[in-house]
């Protein structure tokens, strides 16, 4: 279907009935959320997998047997995130929260601009790059501190190896973060799947799963994705820097 500038209105009115009406509503998001502001999608043309391969970049054992090589990559996916900010849709989503209309935010994202953005409930399914961790001793420091003048760092306490506290292809996700992140799907009643295509299991599992749990599922992307039709009750598409905080303010108009 052709998505006209006046069906798109109508969709935003109907999400913000929608989020209105539910009594808990989650959000998964992905790289397109962060690429507004300015994180190029890893696989898009352009990203970082253009220049580095994943497999002899980003998988632990890579990490393991070679950690100064793959530190190269590392400094420039670290000088992307720590330079960016949150834009208008980290911040609508925080504002949803702050309203009483978010439960919890899932991101497959490491890049912290949820929380920057003001989210307090969220949930990083593939860790985070604001920290860094020991291999040795489980240390932990702040990516902001570490200076790449010395690469790879080096754990102050016992000397090991400090890497970004990411799940690297090859690790398993933190159990934690993927049971509560299944827990929020099955006992949601709205799911905002914002700037993923939700291929990448098992985080994709988490619109299926809310579905099958009687959730609505509401997909903001650019792009139709494989979710589209299928599992998502309705696609808004464009950006989500737009498309939120219309929604957040087509909400606080019916309150008022």
């Amino acid at each position: 279907m052709k998505i006209t500038q006046g069906n798109k209105e109508a969709l935003i009115k109907r999400a913000a009935t929608d989020i209105a009406d539910s009594r808990k509503t989650i959000a998964l998001t992905g790289a397109g959320i962060s690429v507004e502001s300015g994180i190029p999608d890893f696989r898009s043309a352009g990203g970082l997998w253009d220049k580095y391969d994943p497999e002899e970049y980003a998988h632990i054992s890579a990490f393991r047997s070679n950690p100064a090589k793959v530190w190269n990559m590392i400094k420039d996916m670290m000088e992307l995130v720590l330079g960016a900010e949150p834009n208008p849709a980290h911040i609508a989503l925080a504002e949803l929260e702050r309203m009483g209309l978010l439960n919890s935010v899932i991101t497959q994202n490491v890049d912290g601009l949820h929380q920057r953005g003001g989210s307090r409930e969220v949930i990083e399914f593939h860790g985070s790059n604001q920290w860094l961790v020991c291999l040795g001793c489980g240390y932990r420091q702040e990516s902001a501190s570490l200076s790449f003048e010395d690469i790879p760092p080096r754990c102050p306490q016992c000397s090991s190896i400090l890497k970004p506290d990411v799940v690297f292809f090859g690790e398993p996700i933190p159990p934690e973060a993927q049971n509560r992140s299944f827990e929020e799907a099955r006992t949601c009643d709205l799911v905002l799947v914002v700037g993923t295509s939700a291929v990448v299991y098992p985080a994709a599992g988490i619109p299926p799963l809310a579905k099958q749990s009687g959730a609505k599922v509401v997909e903001i992307n650019m792009e139709p994705t494989p979710l589209t039709g299928f599992v998502s009750d309705y696609l808004i598409q464009g950006s989500a820097g737009a498309i939120l905080p219309q929604i957040v303010e087509e909400i606080r108009r019916h309150a008022a």
